[in-house]
């Protein structure tokens, strides 16, 4: 116990932790802010279909692209050593590999997209209004695919030139431009949910374009040609395409969770999914503020494991995980005393609002719970220790599923317990292994890195 208060009065860790948690938080906010205005400006008009089309089409969109969250961190990774030998080579061709990466696997989701579309709005069972316009607000996204991908690809790649304020100049845009084309299309020309769409598509568009204007002045700073022999060769793709195996796995079963939570709430009603998706508009709220700190631990515990300093490593992990906590808890006082503005904030349909005031409470455990899995994560990832957190994930889901089917009976109050359950798990799983790996001294035998970067929630 006196080694964790002395760990967390030294001041210099502190000063490390928030140096690279704050740009992160500001960054990783901006993102569930849009969705959050994207659900306000929808829930002020008449109709709760109109919202749950918001709700389910995003989330069938945010499925195809956060499962490509790898294009972001493999390119952090190999445009990192690339800097780090000062390649200009190299890094020429890493960032465009990203973006060839980003362009291919658009168009394969855009394909297979729409089938797998028609299929999950199947296992739902909408409305018909629904159904309607969550075809047409998804088939709308879609055009912005593209873009979305390059952005993952040119984010990661400015971040492993060091470069913070370009991924940021990159988020603020795509969301300050989707907020004022929301309120523009949806309420001045009166599109409605068609309108929301079209606003994210050239909004990230105009991220993807800022991107690629911003690489020119970061180029200049490393002088070297790509390589475009070594682009026709597999053996030159091959280590961007393998590095990041285990971490796709991870994000893929995280984001079945997320669809199946959301094809179990559109089977109880337009007004329990929309509440739903307003609720976890919260959870995605604090879940990227708490990321930032995250992403802190992935960096600073992995200098720690590299120097073999164990000192540094539990420094870094008793500041992370006290400043962690203190902002779970306050976030879950928040939910719990003003979640009636926050939900109020978010849409004027009566009956939406009381079915989210009634699930109110497990939004605002639902941080206390969460935290642990965030925090673990960025230890895991610092570690480079893909493979262990891809486990994890997949135990915490097999664990999780039968409690779900069985507490079916209880409506949303069940599907809300189980997902609880999940979050907890993860960061048990997680928890139990680091304890291993703590007894054994095995943090510190370094394997070779499988991943570079966390999505954390």
């Amino acid at each position: 116990m006196s080694s964790m208060l002395a760990a967390w009065r030294h001041a210099p860790t502190h000063s490390k932790v928030w140096a690279l948690a704050a740009p992160m938080i500001l960054s990783n906010l901006s993102v569930p802010l849009v969705a959050l205005v994207d659900s306000s400006v929808i829930g002020h008009l008449p109709h709760a279909h109109q919202l749950g089309a918001v709700a389910v089409g995003g989330s069938l969109y945010t499925l195809l692209v956060w499962v490509m969250g790898f294009l972001r961190m493999g390119t952090t990774g190999f445009a990192a050593q690339a800097a780090g030998r000062n390649d200009g080579g190299a890094l020429r061709q890493i960032l465009l590999q990203g973006l060839l990466l980003a362009l291919g696997f658009a168009l394969l989701l855009g394909v297979l997209g729409v089938p797998l579309k028609g299929a999950a709005l199947q296992l739902m069972q909408p409305s018909a209004e629904l159904d309607e316009l969550t075809r047409d607000y998804f088939h709308t996204r879609l055009f912005g695919l593209p873009a979305a991908l390059a952005s993952y690809a040119l984010i990661g790649w400015f971040l492993g030139t060091q470069n913070a304020r370009a991924p940021l100049a990159i988020l603020l845009t795509t969301n300050l431009i989707n907020v004022a084309l929301d309120l523009w299309f949806v309420l001045g020309l009166d599109w409605g949910v068609t309108g929301a769409a079209r606003a994210s598509v050239i909004a990230e568009w105009s991220g993807a374009l800022l991107g690629l204007a911003l690489t020119r002045k970061a180029l200049a700073r490393y002088p070297g040609r790509v390589d475009t022999r070594a682009l026709r060769r597999w053996l030159s793709w091959r280590p961007l395409m393998a590095v990041n195996r285990d971490i796709f796995l991870r994000s893929l079963a995280l984001q079945l969770v997320f669809f199946l939570v959301t094809v179990q709430g559109t089977r109880l009603g337009d007004a329990t999914v929309a509440a739903n998706a307003l609720l976890l508009n919260g959870l995605l709220l604090t879940a990227h503020a708490l990321d930032g700190l995250a992403h802190a631990v992935e960096a600073l515990a992995g200098h720690a494991i590299g120097a073999r300093n164990r000192d540094a490593l539990q420094r870094v992990m008793v500041v992370a995980g006290g400043w962690s906590l203190l902002a779970s808890v306050a976030f879950g006082l928040f939910f719990l005393l003003g979640g009636h503005l926050f939900i109020q904030l978010q849409t004027d349909i009566p009956e939406v609002r009381a079915t989210a005031l009634t699930y109110l409470p497990y939004l605002a455990a639902l941080p206390l719970i969460a935290v642990w899995s965030y925090l673990l994560d960025g230890l895991f990832i610092g570690a480079t220790r893909a493979r262990e957190m891809r486990n994890s994930m997949l135990l915490a889901v097999g664990l999780t599923l039968p409690l779900g089917w069985l507490l079916q009976g209880l409506g949303n109050h069940g599907l809300w317990l189980a997902f609880l359950s999940f979050m907890l798990m993860r960061g048990v799983c997680l928890g139990v292994l680091a304890q291993r790996l703590q007894r054994r001294g095995a943090w510190f035998n370094m394997g070779a890195p499988s991943t570079t970067h966390s999505e954390g929630h």
